[in-house]
């Protein structure tokens, strides 16, 4: 094309600086560590340096890296077929049998249908559209320090005001409830749409509530015609020891909200909830909610094989051995408290330069860990479910170390 200059592959830069040149940053210090291979606990870099990955891609490869049967779904479906339509107008093998297998993991007498979207974020405003347009009501209630998402309507969940200011005017008919407060739960009424809540506050540093909390939770909103939607983008496909975390509650949702761990590394999410409710988006307007790749065939497919994977090979039944192993090793006076449910777990500390200065330490010795959104001077633990015993250990003894060099190094400061 007269006066298009076509640009020369990589124009002799290394692939760190096209990542600093073209890719947008949303931090002024990423990692910046260049992956080449993944398998299982670990990935590679360009060096062929190991990393043991302390948290999973932030709890998304539950079944491990690269796992073989996840690999072998992909390309069996890859070979079929990809996309073919927006979602909802065709008969996919892959979307009805996950859509089936989901459906009978959730053991609710009352979840039977998914709506598939490409994440979480996506999954929760699918979520918000639907509780409106079921109640006809606007008010929401989420909770202090929880995160649902980055999107506006996402974003308006968000119990920080510091993440979400710089974006406002953000939706009205918003209030915060503080996790776990029974008293706060006067706050919902006949004019509250849904109540979205975490079994697990992850962004908020792995902050639990009991099992009372939750039943009198399930009975204010079955009072107030309130919808409880349960958020387990991070806590669901076993990460806490059950499939679903509020399995532990002995209540069930009204929505429940699935990502991140659903997809063996694949994009993919869903909003489940019944047929009474799902209908209320295919009139006035018809196609009352719309998706182009949501249940995309491929991811469809990894899905179902990450969720088959986990029953066959019982991981959810090796999970509380592995998540004693890590409180019984990690004790360290830099340690204030040791928090979580089976393998999603947090470790606080003085503050966030601690924090920071063992996860960086621990990143040049092959051990990757991060920490919480809006509680940063904890440490976060949540490693694919298929860890090791033994990787455990290894996890461990390096983290051990890190907080021991810091702190000989701050002694020696003084």
């Amino acid at each position: 094309m007269k006066g298009f200059v076509f640009l020369q592959p990589h124009m002799g830069m290394t692939e760190r600086q096209l990542f600093q040149k073209y890719l947008a940053q949303t931090s002024d210090a990423p990692l910046g560590l260049e992956i080449v291979r993944a398998e299982g606990s670990y990935l590679y870099d360009v060096h062929g340096k190991s990393y043991l990955d302390l948290i999973s891609g932030i709890a998304v490869s539950n079944v491990g890296h690269r796992n073989p049967k996840v690999v072998e779904a992909i390309k069996n479906q890859v070979d079929q077929y990809m996309h073919l339509m927006v979602y909802g107008e065709y008969i996919q093998s892959p979307q009805v049998k996950l859509a089936e297998a989901l459906i009978q993991s959730t053991k609710s007498p009352t979840l039977n249908q998914v709506y598939f979207t490409n994440s979480g974020t996506e999954a929760v405003e699918g979520a918000m559209k639907l509780a409106k347009r079921f109640t006809g009501r606007t008010e929401f209630i989420s909770c202090k320090n929880a995160y649902h998402g980055a999107s506006q309507g996402a974003l308006s969940l968000a119990g920080d005001e510091n993440f979400k200011n710089s974006f406002r005017p953000l939706l009205p008919d918003m209030r915060l409830i503080e996790h776990g407060n029974t008293h706060d739960l006067h706050w919902i009424t006949n004019k509250t749409a849904a109540i979205f809540i975490e079994i697990v506050g992850g962004e908020a540093g792995i902050k639990q509530a009991s099992t009372e909390y939750f039943q009198a939770l399930r009975k204010k909103c079955d009072e107030t015609g309130c919808l409880l939607i349960i958020d387990e983008i991070q806590t669901g496909f076993g990460r806490t020891g059950t499939f679903w975390a509020y399995e532990s509650k002995e209540i069930f949702p009204d929505i429940l909200l699935t990502a991140k761990g659903m997809g063996g590394g694949m994009p993919i999410g869903a909003f489940i909830s019944s047929e009474e409710i799902m209908k209320t988006l295919s009139f006035e307007p018809v196609l009352g909610h719309i998706t182009t790749f949501g249940g995309h065939p491929v991811s469809s497919a990894a899905s179902l094989a990450t969720l088959n994977f986990i029953i066959e090979n019982d991981l959810l039944t090796q999970i509380p051995e592995k998540s004693a192993l890590f409180k019984s090793l990690l004790t360290h006076p830099m340690i204030l408290e040791l928090r979580g449910v089976g393998l999603m777990l947090a470790l606080e500390m003085k503050d966030f330069k601690t924090v920071k200065s063992v996860i960086d330490l621990c990143i040049k010795r092959g051990l990757i860990t991060d920490w919480f959104l809006f509680c940063d001077n904890s440490l976060r633990i949540a490693p694919p479910l298929t860890i090791s015993l033994e990787e455990i250990k290894k996890a461990c003894n390096i983290l051990l170390q890190a907080m021991n060099d810091i702190q000989s190094r701050d002694l020696r400061v003084l």
